[in-house]
């Protein structure tokens, strides 16, 4: 996981590591002086496991539409390569387009908030299922199940919120998808931009910007 510290507009989000020099994220977490701490559990706290990152540039979808949130994703080139650990390691991506079935279990980690009014200093982690693409159509004025994916059962009442976004969905081991939007409520569902739909764009341009 990784911790985004946006200076300006002064907001944090979460990402993910998918390569030594690049870390995946929501594209509505652009700003100004981006820092990237990875390897934390406390983010109050310089732990040993910490890696603390300067971000060389953002490069968002260019079709990102904030109006709609549709192609909410983005890369961070880091200055300099992480260093690969026990603690601190990429997330491997889809290989392919298969979709998920609704009713898979994936999880998702990060430091957003864990009420409406509760904040959290400490990683935490929820398993979350994949919910069919009606179920956000109902909820969303705009989805688009092609390039999103609608996650978090209304029973269960667990999902992302404040804070969380950007971080990945995991099923088994892999990144599907990245955290977009939910509900102000913070009840599920949530929007989730769905990462093999944009396979090519992530390829290439970790190729484009390949350190020497």
């Amino acid at each position: 996981m990784a911790f985004l510290q946006i200076q300006s507009p002064g907001t944090t989000c979460g990402g993910f590591l998918v390569r030594e020099d690049f870390v995946m994220t929501a594209a509505r977490c652009n700003g100004s002086r981006i820092r990237v701490i990875l390897g934390a559990h406390n983010i109050r706290r310089e732990e040993r496991t910490q890696q603390r990152l300067s971000v060389l540039r953002a490069i968002h979808h260019p079709q990102y539409d904030p109006q709609n949130n549709l192609n909410d994703i983005m890369l961070l080139q880091l200055e300099n390569n992480a260093r690969r650990n026990r603690f601190v390691r990429p997330v491997a991506l889809p290989q392919t387009r298969v979709r998920l079935n609704p009713g898979a279990s994936c999880t998702v980690a990060g430091w957003g908030l864990v009420s409406l009014r509760r904040r959290t200093h400490r990683l935490q982690e929820v398993r979350l299922r994949v919910q069919s693409d009606e179920e956000c159509m109902e909820h969303f004025g705009v989805y688009n199940g092609q390039r999103q994916i609608c996650v978090g059962d209304q029973r269960e009442r667990k999902i992302t919120f404040l804070g969380d976004t950007g971080g990945p969905l995991v099923c088994n081991n892999v990144a599907q998808g990245v955290v977009s939007y939910g509900r102000s409520s913070g009840t599920p569902p949530a929007v989730f931009t769905r990462v093999a739909r944009f396979l090519p764009w992530i390829n290439n341009t970790m190729a484009r910007f390949k350190q020497q």
